[in-house]
């Protein structure tokens, strides 16, 4: 109880500070670019961006074989204009001959992250949001402590603040057993190792990365709420993963919340809050990625970076892949976000392919209070013939963001974007597809928070196939939501639109 107590008054202090800190900075630096209005030569593609492969950085004539290899799995000319609409925004690193596969809710992705962890040879980076002290994750340090004995090189990174209902035991166990240990911009003043911070800086970033060459991200933390999967939809019949018990904490990198709130309302069938507990009982709808190739290294690097900046006890060691054939065909993005970037990549890139985009912008985001850009962005795309959907929570343990972004509900409808609330679960994924052959996968909400005082790390990858195997997730997300029709929006009550207000008033600190 008393821990619980102690994150409350933490989160009023820190809303408290964020209104004092007046507006926060915009995530894109100057004027957004221009789309391209055709699409560019492959040539010319080739010349705009960096590729990396299995044997490291190729030639203008291997990132041109790179890119018709993505190309040729269909709507190659959507895929080049849409690369060259990142190439407007800066540098664009790529990196070729990946496997990445999809990991739909927590059991699969569980599952999938400990069979990993269980084949490890030399080293196993975890760095988390959350490690919740529950089942889970005490299954997790069994593995862990039991692969630091067989002499694997372990180290553990999670946030100060998102695992702050955490007993110090729980890591105190993992230290003593050998693994490496690091709490990300600690709460306490006296454990900060780091000049001071902002205690609104959170690592909102979920990974982990086997011996360099196998890594996982996305929006799972390590918490008892993903132990059930979603209703009927995710990995509960499909997986063999552990299955807690209880609920835990998660604010997805706010400071506050609490896993299974029901939301603040009990509205009617217009797309307010339920108030039932189905949404408990079903768990949370969230989405992972695992990759095998060289986009890990960048995952890996990312960690190491943190853990250096973070000055925590103890190094790292980089591990070199060993050389060996491609593992797989898919061409990727690995994008990483900081509160010192001067420009928020993962807000350019979503940013400039809705800008591109020629057929369909399908998004499922857990926290949606976007901004006026990313608004236009979304509504001029469906005005110009674009399927532009959204798939949005119907609760959420965090009721602001959510009514914030209701409140752009009545423009994006009359402007032709359909919008479709998650019904009997919690939406916690963030995920997008562009035109079929941009797909990203990651930590980052589309909200002010991720874009500008997070950690974050999204992954992108580029091509037909992977995107046909997002665009059906999307589907079968969509047909369990509740499409909002505008005649029945525009008839909510007035409790309704005054909290959309308030919300909306806030927008850039929630």
């Amino acid at each position: 109880m008393r821990r619980r107590v102690a994150a409350l008054l933490f989160a009023l202090g820190a809303s408290v500070g964020l209104v004092a800190c007046g507006t926060p900075r915009a995530p894109v630096n100057g004027r957004v670019p221009e789309p391209p209005s055709t699409a560019p030569t492959l040539t010319r593609v080739a010349a705009q961006v960096d590729v990396v492969g299995p044997r490291g950085q190729m030639n203008q004539a291997r990132r041109e074989q790179a890119l018709q290899a993505a190309a040729a799995q269909g709507k190659s000319d959507l895929l080049k204009r849409q690369i060259a609409a990142m190439s407007a925004f800066g540098d664009v690193d790529l990196y070729a001959g990946n496997d990445a596969q999809l990991l739909v809710d927590g059991p699969a992705t569980f599952a999938a992250m400990f069979a990993a962890i269980e084949k490890a040879r030399r080293q196993i980076v975890l760095e988390s949001y959350i490690i919740e002290d529950a089942d889970v994750s005490r299954q997790l340090a069994d593995l862990l402590l039991k692969r630091r004995a067989d002499g694997l090189e372990v180290a553990v990174l999670y946030d100060g603040v998102g695992s702050i209902g955490t007993d110090e035991t729980y890591f105190d166990r993992l230290r003593q057993g050998g693994i490496a240990v690091c709490a990300f911009n600690p709460v306490n003043p006296l454990k900060q190792r780091t000049r001071y911070h902002k205690i609104t800086q959170r690592d909102h970033r979920k990974m982990l990365v086997i011996d360099g060459e196998t890594g996982f991200t996305g929006g799972i933390n390590i918490s008892a709420v993903y132990s059930s999967g979603s209703g009927g939809f995710g990995g509960r019949s499909a997986s063999k993963a552990p299955r807690p018990q209880a609920a835990s904490s998660e604010a997805s990198g706010r400071t506050g919340g609490k896993a299974g709130d029901k939301g603040d309302d009990k509205g009617d069938d217009k797309g307010d809050d339920k108030g039932d507990d189905k949404a408990d009982e079903n768990g949370w709808r969230d989405t992972m990625i695992q990759v095998r190739g060289p986009a890990t290294q960048a995952l890996h690097t990312m960690f190491r970076e943190v853990w250096s900046q973070q000055h925590c006890e103890g190094t790292v060691a980089a591990i070199e892949p060993p050389p060996g054939p491609p593992a797989g065909q898919q061409l990727m993005r690995v994008i990483p976000s900081t509160p010192q970037d001067t420009e928020n990549r993962i807000y350019t890139l979503l940013l400039g392919s809705i800008r591109a985009a020629q057929r369909s912008a399908y998004l499922t985001m857990a926290y949606f209070a976007p901004g006026q850009d990313m608004v236009d962005a979304l509504c001029e795309a469906a005005q110009r013939g674009v399927d532009v959907q959204l798939i949005l929570p119907s609760r959420s343990d965090f009721g602001p963001v959510m009514h914030a972004g209701r409140s752009h509900y009545e423009r994006m409808l009359k402007a032709g974007v359909r919008i479709h609330e998650l019904q009997d679960a919690v939406l916690h994924a963030k995920t997008a597809v562009i035109d079929g052959v941009v797909s990203t996968v990651g930590s980052s909400n589309m909200d002010w928070r991720s874009f500008v005082h997070n950690n974050e790390v999204n992954a992108v990858v580029l091509g037909e196939d992977f995107g046909g195997a997002m665009t059906r997730m999307f589907e079968r997300d969509r047909g369990a939501s509740k499409t909002i029709e505008l005649q029945r929006w525009q008839d909510r009550g007035l409790w309704q639109r005054g909290k959309e207000y308030f919300s909306r008033m806030f927008e850039q600190w929630w």
